[in-house]
């Protein structure tokens, strides 16, 4: 073979012709790009909009009622607005959402990437696709459905699962157990996490399939088992997606309202007790008030929810935190 005729063959330029050059140019300016930026900018600008005037339309009733309020807003135990003067405070609301949200997030989180794992690296194809599909249509059933589930079917079988926590963790104080009725935080948040169940699963499964097949070929071809292909591959690809699963889901757990209305027994009181009826929640509280109550009362409502606004953009705000400082570690740069 004659080597300096391959020497002397120009090395291949990826710089863009002339041509391309102005074909760049005029599919950059073409109606339709010009009509679908101009869409995508005012949608942008229109939920900043929106997210503003929320908020303002929340501070300024809040305020109002704020202004009123005998007690501390934010460390009373008591909501009494007919009072005169009227005291309230969100000391109990904040206690039961964070704790029944975190009770619903450590159960189901785990659960939900377990099944997700599943489903993609262990089931065969013909059962996957109809539990895939059993899981979907879980995730559309209303939370009213929910509710009156807990209501009827968990409340009264949860009272051996509170007994054996009494017999062997009551010494705790956490699963300290009265005898009362099971309409407590655990019941809450365990309705929560079979409620953000499917929703963590989906996300978590859509997530698993997109990990690229030389990754996990690589590994096999290493010698690592399927446990060590989703530990050392899929994992640590999927953890920037299992994490916005993750939030989605306590997003919803945060603010749901009609299954936590019904399942637990409403009081101003914070239990030490996991297990003994009481409590409440942001979403809760003021779906089972607003009706009946006055102009102030929906003021002061309307303040809680300002504090469940923030606490949903602080939520947001940290996940995203997260996942910005993962992404570079993922799989999804590589």
């Amino acid at each position: 073979m004659d080597t300096t005729q391959i020497t002397d063959t120009p090395p291949p330029t990826s710089q863009p012709t002339t041509a391309e050059q102005k074909r760049a140019a005029r599919g950059a300016t073409r109606p339709g790009d010009r009509i679908f930026l101009g869409l995508s900018r005012g949608s942008g600008i229109l939920l900043l909009v929106i997210m503003a005037a929320i908020a303002g339309f929340l501070t300024y009733r809040a305020s109002i009622a704020i202004s009123k309020d005998e007690a501390n807003f934010f460390t009373a135990f008591e909501w009494n607005t007919q009072l005169i003067p009227p005291k309230f405070g969100i000391a109990v609301l904040v206690f039961g959402t964070i704790v029944s949200s975190i009770i619903a997030m450590a159960i189901a989180v785990p659960i939900a990437v377990a099944i997700a794992l599943f489903l993609t690296h262990y089931a065969p194809r013909r059962l996957s696709g109809p539990i895939a599909y059993v899981i979907d249509l879980l995730a559309a059933v209303p939370s009213i459905v929910y509710g009156l589930w807990g209501a009827l079917i968990l409340v009264p079988h949860m009272n051996g699962l509170y007994g054996w926590l009494n017999d062997y963790l009551g010494w705790t104080g956490i699963f300290q157990w009265q005898g009362g009725a099971p309409r407590s935080m655990l019941t809450v948040g365990i309705l929560l996490a079979i409620m953000i169940l499917p929703i963590i699963t989906n996300v978590s499964r859509e997530v698993f399939r997109q990990v690229p097949q030389m990754h996990e070929e690589a590994a096999l071809a290493l010698g690592a088992t399927r446990w060590e292909v989703i530990r050392m591959a899929v994992i640590p690809f999927g953890r920037s997606g299992v994490i916005s699963a993750s939030m989605l889901g306590l997003g919803r757990a945060l603010g749901e309202t009609m299954a936590v209305a019904t399942v637990l027994s409403p009081s101003f009181d914070i239990q030490a007790s996991l297990l003994d009826p009481g409590g409440g929640t942001f979403a809760q509280n003021i779906a089972s008030k607003f009706g009946e109550a006055s102009e102030l009362g929906r003021d002061a409502l309307i303040a809680s929810g300002l504090v469940l606004f923030v606490i949903t953009l602080l939520v947001n705000g940290a996940a995203r935190m997260i996942i910005a400082r993962r992404k570079e570690y993922s799989g999804a740069n590589a």
